[in-house]
């Protein structure tokens, strides 16, 4: 995780937002704020690569690079890269259905994120228990609780992303986020 006031920015919204949403679920707070802080830059949206010259720019080139990493015919050939997979999916529908929702459902894919990123976190949840994993429960609460924690980060956009409640310091204009929303 970075240090500074970014990530401080974010746990502190994130927290907020939970708070005024009845959510109790600190390891989760944080988890958002790391999954804010990490996707505030434009390149971590697509840290996971199936070729080193090609990005996964959407949930369906992950799903097929999945696909990829099973056939043993194929040069990607790495299940182990799976859980990398699946866990990237979970996070960057969950950060789309949250800080682009309007996007989002202008697409029409909001269902389809929701259920991509639950399953992607049920599965990442499952792979933790089975390997004895301390996030096991985490992933299984982003999963079981997908829309709520995506409508906490909608709100946190709205509510606790506005200039006015920015720490002095933290140089986040209107375009903090318009830098690499998609069109």
């Amino acid at each position: 995780m970075e240090s500074g006031l970014l990530p401080r920015f974010f746990e502190r919204a994130t927290r907020h937002a939970f708070d005024d949403l009845a959510l109790n679920d600190p390891p989760a707070v944080r988890y958002l704020a790391d999954l804010l802080t990490r996707f505030a830059r434009t390149d971590a949206l697509h840290t996971v690569r199936e070729l080193p010259a090609r990005r996964l720019e959407i949930v369906a080139d992950s799903l097929l690079a999945i696909q990829r990493a099973w056939d043993p015919e194929a040069p990607e050939f790495n299940p182990a890269h799976e859980r990398a997979l699946r866990r990237h999916i979970g996070d960057y529908t969950l950060f789309m259905t949250g800080i682009f929702r309007d996007y989002v459902q202008r697409l029409a894919v909001t269902s389809y994120y929701e259920h991509e990123g639950r399953r992607a976190y049920r599965f990442v949840s499952e792979t933790e228990r089975a390997g004895g994993g301390a996030d096991a429960p985490l992933f299984g609460r982003l999963s079981d609780r997908f829309e709520a924690y995506s409508g906490a980060l909608t709100y946190a956009r709205k509510v606790y992303f506005r200039a006015d409640r920015r720490p002095p310091g933290l140089l986040l204009d209107d375009s903090f986020f318009g830098a690499f929303a998609p069109e």
